[in-house]
């Protein structure tokens, strides 16, 4: 049961299992669920394309500073509409509104696209981020098992996949994808079965009286 509004914000590394359990918690917890979600609803309320934001999803900018300098960070000001409508800051913006504009109304699960980060500097309260993360060779068998790929296909994909969501989550936020300090649950899934993450996470909204 849910006892206050919360948002539960997800970041994962490929093969983490981070999309499935969000999946599961979504279905348990009786709470909405964005991932790639995120992409359809933006682009439908912002008119543009949604190939837009698949192609820019979970890629950092093209700012040469700011990929340089940590210190620097694109604003999460108003999305423009004027001729850089479709650069990948700007779609980030309009991305970033979105996120706001669901944490406000609802309690949800979200799935990387830095909403922990776009939240915070929001300052909207009750969000609960949890980085999921498993060994190397776990990830290789899920990965083959999902994609239905050999192991070096499948450890290639997973090293560039969790390279650009780094990448993307450091252009942004100027913030280590992977340091705990950012998170308030940090869980290793190498030796979980999903539903067993799944418990440990509602376990932990419970104690920070969110359900029960």
């Amino acid at each position: 049961m849910i006892k206050k509004k919360f948002i539960l914000c997800i970041n994962r590394e490929y093969g983490s299992g981070g999309r499935t359990i969000a999946k599961m918690l979504s279905k348990k917890l009786g709470v909405e669920y964005y991932d790639q979600k995120i992409l359809t609803v933006t682009s439908e309320t912002s008119a543009i394309g949604e190939q837009y934001f698949r192609l820019a999803d979970e890629k950092a900018g093209d700012n040469f500073l700011y990929k340089i300098f940590e210190s620097l960070k694109p604003s999460l000001s108003e999305p423009s509409v004027g001729f850089n409508i479709t650069n990948k800051d700007n779609l980030f913006k309009f991305q970033a509104k979105m996120i706001r504009e669901l944490a406000e109304k609802q309690t949800c699960i979200i799935v990387g696209r830095a909403a922990d980060y776009v939240l915070k500097e929001a300052g909207i309260a009750d969000i609960v981020s949890v980085f999921i993360h498993c060994e190397m060779r776990k990830k290789i068998e899920r990965v083959v098992d999902l994609d239905v790929i050999d192991e070096t296909a499948a450890e290639k994909k997973i090293i560039q996949t969790d390279k650009d969501r780094a990448d993307f989550y450091n252009y942004y936020t100027g913030r280590d994808w992977t340091d705990c300090r950012h998170y308030d649950l940090c869980l290793n899934t190498t030796d979980l079965e999903y539903d067993q993450a799944c418990d440990i996470i509602t376990g932990f909204l419970n104690v920070k009286g969110y359900t029960g």
